[in-house]
C-alpha cells in the first residue's frame, strides 16, 4: 500500500487562491462560535436550565469533538479533501440552529453533543488543508489562519450582541446566521485544494489513539490553551476579587488579553518565517511565563492587565504551530491533527473548572501560578514543534508534485 495522494498539479495562482479561501473558512468557522456564544443567556432561559446544569450542558460541545474528530480523516479520504470540507463545514454552520431550540436540559446536551461534533470534524478538515496550503507555499500561514478564525469570532460576537440587545430571538438569529455562513462557507469551499488519496491507499480507522507524535506536540497544546481559557474565562474576576477594580476594567483586561492573541496571531506568520516556530514558542513562552508573574505579584490592576496582555501574546501562536507539526509528524496528517485538536479541546474544556475548584481550595493567585508553571512548559517543550518549520521544496506550486493528503494519507 502507499500512503501517497494521487498527483495533482496547481499553479501559483490557484494555491494563493487557495489560501484565501481557507482563510475564508476559518472566518466562517469562527462567525459560527462567537454567534453562539453571545446568545448563551437566552439558551438557558429558554431551556429553563440553572446555572450548574448549563456548565453540565457546555461540556458536550467538547465531548462531541472529541469522539468525532477521529472520524474526518476517514471523510475526507472517501470524499476527498474539498467534498469532505464543503459538507462538514455545512453540519456545522446549521448546526448552529440546534442548542436555540432546545426546550430542556436533555435536549439541549444532545443538541450541543451534535454542535461540537460538527464543529471537531470541520476544524480538523480545514486545519489539514491549511496545512497542505502551507507546505506547498513554503512559508508559514497557519498563525494568520488561526487568526482569522478570532476575527470571524469577534464579527459574530458583535452581531450577536447587536440582536442581545435588540432583543432578538435568539432561534431567528441564529437561523438566520446559519443560512448566510452556510452560503459564505460553500462559496469560499469552491477554491480549496481538492486533494485525493490514491485508490489503493488503506483508509484511515474510524477510532484510534492520537500517534505518540501528536500526543508530545498535544502536550504542548494543552499549555498554551490551559492557559488561554483560564484567563479568558477568570481574568476580570481576577482584577475584581484580587486586585479590587471595577467591573468595567476588570472587563478591559478579557478584552485586552483577547485582542492580543488575535493581533499575535495575525503578525505571527513573519515571526515564524523569519525565526522559525522553536524559537517563535520558546521565545513566547518566555513572554508568557513573565506575564503569569506579573499577574501574580501585581501590584495594582494596571499591572496585572499587562500580564495578562502578555500572556495573550505568548500563548497566541502555539495553537497553530502544533497543528502545523502534526500535520507533517507523520504519513497521516489528519489522524494527527486530530490527536492534537482532541487534546486541546480537552485542556480547554477543563482548564476554567480547575481554575474555579483550586481557588476555591486555595486562592486565585495560586491557580494562577500553577497556569505561569504550564507556561513556563512552552520553553521547555518549544523543541517538539521542529517539525513545523519544515518547508517543502519542489512541492510547490506550478510543478507536478505527489502530495502527502491532508485526509489521512
Amino acid at each position: 500500500m502507499t500512503n501517497d495522494s494521487t498527483v495533482t498539479v496547481y499553479s501559483t495562482q490557484q494555491v494563493k487562491r487557495a489560501r484565501i479561501a481557507v482563510a475564508a473558512v476559518f472566518t466562517v468557522h469562527g462567525a459560527v462560535t462567537g454567534s453562539f456564544a453571545t446568545r448563551v443567556p437566552w439558551i438557558q432561559d429558554h431551556a429553563g436550565v440553572s446555572a450548574g446544569q448549563l456548565g453540565l450542558a457546555l461540556a458536550f460541545p467538547a465531548i462531541g469533538a472529541s469522539i468525532a474528530m477521529p472520524l474526518a480523516g476517514r471523510i475526507s479520504h472517501r470524499f476527498g479533501a474539498r467534498t469532505a470540507l464543503r459538507g462538514l463545514l455545512t453540519l456545522w454552520t446549521l448546526a448552529l440552529i440546534l442548542p436555540a431550540l432546545a426546550p430542556n436540559l436533555v435536549t439541549l446536551c444532545a443538541a450541543l453533543f451534535v454542535y461540537g461534533a460538527t464543529a471537531g470534524m470541520s476544524d480538523v478538515a480545514m486545519n489539514a488543508l491549511g496545512v497542505e496550503v502551507e507546505n506547498r507555499l513554503d512559508k508559514s500561514i497557519m498563525s494568520g489562519l488561526h487568526g482569522m478564525w478570532s476575527v470571524g469570532a469577534l464579527v459574530g460576537s458583535a452581531a450577536g450582541t447587536v440582536a442581545a440587545h435588540t432583543a432578538t430571538d435568539a432561534r431567528t438569529h441564529h437561523l438566520v446566521a446559519a443560512l448566510v455562513l452556510t452560503a459564505l462557507g460553500l462559496i469560499a469551499c469552491r477554491e480549496v485544494l481538492d486533494i485525493q488519496s490514491s485508490p489503493d491507499e488503506e483508509p484511515p480507522p474510524r477510532f484510534t489513539l492520537p500517534p505518540k507524535s501528536a500526543l508530545i506536540i498535544g502536550a504542548v497544546g494543552f499549555c498554551a490553551v490551559f492557559a488561554e481559557g483560564a484567563s479568558l474565562d477568570w481574568s476580570a474576576v481576577y482584577l475584581r476579587d484580587v486586585l479590587d477594580s471595577s467591573d468595567g476594567l476588570a472587563a478591559a483586561s478579557t478584552t485586552a488579553f483577547a485582542l492580543m492573541m488575535a493581533v499575535a496571531r495575525i503578525a505571527g506568520d513573519r515571526i515564524v518565517d523569519r525565526f522559525g516556530a522553536v524559537r517563535t514558542v520558546r521565545t513566547g513562552g518566555v513572554m508568557a511565563t513573565a506575564g503569569g508573574l506579573l499577574v501574580v505579584f501585581a501590584p495594582s490592576p494596571a499591572a496585572a492587565m499587562c500580564g495578562f496582555g502578555l500572556l495573550g501574546l505568548g500563548v497566541a501562536v502555539v495553537v497553530p504551530l502544533a497543528f502545523a507539526a502534526a500535520g507533517r509528524s507523520g504519513p497521516n496528517p489528519s489522524q494527527a491533527i486530530a490527536g492534537v485538536a482532541t487534546i486541546t479541546y480537552t485542556s480547554g474544556l477543563i482548564a476554567p473548572s480547575a481554575i474555579g475548584s483550586l481557588a476555591e481550595a486555595t486562592s486565585l493567585v495560586v491557580s494562577f501560578g500553577v497556569v505561569t508553571v504550564l507556561a513556563f512548559g512552552l520553553v521547555l517543550g518549544a523543541g517538539v514543534l521542529r517539525s513545523a518549520d519544515r518547508k517543502v521544496t519542489g512541492s510547490a506550486v506550478g510543478e507536478g508534485t505527489t502530495a502527502k493528503s491532508a485526509a489521512g494519507s
